[in-house]
Order: structure tokens, then sequence, then C-alpha cells
């Protein structure tokens, strides 16, 4: 556990704390050289709507799994990323919906990644806005899920094509990514001892998960997923593409209004026309 301590006011914004518990349950940060438990200030809206989600389909997954309601199994299943049904059309929704689903046998899954969420995501959307940092944690999020299906059609057999991928670590690792970039010098306390500078506890991070891919217990499809997560991450920070930025709903708005606004210009033509056929003025 952390301590909380105020924030100086001559420090620089990029020094300010955020922590991490990817993997690292007992891992915190500091915010000044005092110390702090999790992020200060009000809780973010979109981390705030990501916790709830996430929680909320977790409890509806257990509840399924511990009372084997079966119809529910088989749509949760079909929310999961399955490599097969990607490329028969499930590409339109899997790479989303498997970010809010989590093992429904146990809560280490769904924990960690909702304590790294809050602790990290919440300084990143502070400081980027709600829209920004939701493109950004969806967009990790997807491209982690494609990894994952390219990897399982390389390396992986007939049988992996057609097991799930369930989580959000990929969008997760992509918040890591961030983090490290954007506050470089932010002190990470693991396991309360060990001052790691954050980007060198990233790049730790992401060596351990690219060596895991080499590992003999399996063919490291996960750790694929979560490379594939902080390389998009990477991507988005350093290119920075319009087109990521993008207000979707607000984009998605003003077009229904556009529309709406020519089928009611097309319907007065129709009503105003005279008879004769010509047009009034």
């Amino acid at each position: 556990m952390a301590r909380r301590a105020a924030r100086t006011a001559w420090m620089d914004p990029r020094q300010r704390g955020g922590n991490l518990a990817s993997n690292l349950p007992m891992s915190y940060y500091q915010r000044t050289p005092a110390t702090s438990f999790g992020p200060g200030g009000r809780l973010p809206w979109g981390v705030k709507w990501l916790l709830i989600s996430n929680t909320a389909v977790f409890v509806v997954y257990f509840l399924s799994v511990q009372l084997e309601i079966t119809p529910l199994l088989w749509l949760l299943r079909s929310l999961s990323l399955i490599p097969e049904w990607v490329l028969q059309g499930a590409i339109l929704w899997q790479p989303i919906t498997y970010l809010f689903l989590h093992s429904p046998y146990g809560f280490g899954h769904l924990l960690f990644n909702m304590l790294t969420l809050w602790m990290f995501g919440s300084d990143l959307e502070r400081d980027w806005g709600t829209r920004r940092f939701l493109n950004y944690y969806f967009f990790c999020g997807i491209g982690a899920g494609l990894c994952d299906v390219a990897a399982r059609y390389i390396l992986g057999g007939p049988r992996d094509l057609l097991i799930p991928t369930i989580g959000a670590s990929g969008a997760i690792y992509g918040l890591l990514m961030a983090f490290g970039l954007s506050y470089p010098n932010r002190q990470i306390l693991v396991f309360l001892t060990f001052p790691v500078p954050s980007r060198i506890f990233v790049a730790v991070l992401g060596g351990i998960a690219f060596l895991s891919t080499f590992g003999a217990s399996g063919s490291g499809i996960a750790h694929m997923a979560h490379l594939g997560g902080m390389a998009f991450g990477y991507f988005y920070l350093r290119f920075r593409p319009d087109a990521l930025d993008t207000d979707w709903l607000g984009s998605f708005k003003s077009w229904q209004r556009r529309r709406a606004k020519r089928k009611f210009e097309v319907y007065m033509r129709k009503h105003n026309r005279p008879r004769d056929g010509g047009w009034v003025n």
C-alpha cells in the first residue's frame, strides 16, 4: 500500500505520479518525494465507464458459469475473439467485445487489468481528454486482438483457431506504453522497495512479454497480443494519425443531421411542386 501526499506547486506536470498494477500487485508509484495511493483527483469519466462496464460483464459471465446458463454462455462465447469466426464475419464485433470479457473462474484476471486501468489510465485521460483516451484504448485493444488472430494462424494449429481469447490486457499494455513515453521519469517503487523510472519499468515488461513468446510451455500467443497492444500504442503515439482522433460519435450525429436535412428538402420539393410540373419561386 502506498500513502497519500500533497502535490507541490513547482513540479513539472510530467513529474506527476502514476502507478502500475499489471503483473506486479505490490507495485506503486511516487507522485512527489512522498508517496501516494492511486491517482489523485476525481475519477475520469472514461476510466469510470470502462471499470463499470468490465465489472458488470464479468458479473454476468461469472453467474452464467456458476448457474450453467447455457444460452448466455453461448452468447458470451460469440463475443470473445475466435480467429476462425473472425474470418467468417465476426471481425465486425469480436475485436471490440472481447475486451470486456474476463475469466469467470477467478478474480485475478479482472482485478489486475482494472487496477492497472485505474492507476495508469486516470492520469492519461486527465491529460489527453476522454475522447482521445478512449480512442487510444480501443485502438490498442483492437490491434492486440488482430495480432492475436494473426499469431494463431501463423504459429498455432487448427485447434488454436477455435480457442477464444478474452480480456483487456492488450489495451492495458498499450496504456503502459503510453505511460512510459508520456511520463518517463516518474518513479515506480517495485515491491515497495526498488525505485524504477517508468520508462525502464515499461521496457522491462515489454522485454518479458517478448521473451515469453519463445517459452517452451506454449506458443506464446497471449504474449504476442500484449506485444501487439504495445506496438499499436507506439504507432499511435509516434505518428498520431488524424483519423484516430476523430470524434466518431459527433461525426455520426452530424451525418444523421445532414441526412435528415436532405430528406426534408426532398419532401418539401415534392409537396411544393405545382401540378403542371413547374417549380414554385
